[in-house]
């Protein structure tokens, strides 16, 4: 881990997973966010019997921040997990409509930490990686 706010983002992302709402698909997320302005803002996964109106944890934490007033955001987390299986050691990464979602708050040069649920390793990889082709403001002319 990078930067001095890593520890308590990680611990907002892994608690948060512990409170997700994933009846049908029995995997559970966790995500948090660092403002700019160095607000910690975290989330789970809701699910909806009607799947589509699902939303991801990372969804739900960015809202949560800009809801409260941020437009920047620093640093994401994000952890997950079969519910039958909490202390697995593979790493969960960002749906392709929260990656959309992640550019437009964050530059493609932010941290996503991606966490092992068992904590046993947490691995950075810059937004622009993941979403190397996003499509953003400057596209809108």
């Amino acid at each position: 881990m990078s930067a001095p706010d890593d520890a308590a983002l990680v611990a907002a992302a892994r608690d948060s997973a512990t409170r997700a709402y994933a009846p049908y698909s029995r995997f559970c997320v966790g995500a948090a966010v660092l403002t700019a302005d160095g607000e910690i803002f975290a989330a789970p996964n809701i699910e909806n019997a009607s799947y589509g109106l699902s939303l991801c944890a990372e969804t739900n934490a960015i809202m949560a921040a800009v809801s409260a007033g941020a437009r920047a955001i620093a640093r994401i987390a994000v952890v997950g997990y079969p519910a039958d299986a909490p202390h697995t050691r593979s790493l969960a990464t960002p749906c392709g409509r929260c990656r959309q979602i992640m550019v437009e708050f964050a530059p493609r040069e932010a941290g996503v930490l991606l966490i092992a649920p068992d904590g046993s390793e947490v691995r950075e990889v810059a937004l622009g990686e993941l979403l190397p082709f996003a499509f953003d403001s400057d596209a809108l002319g």
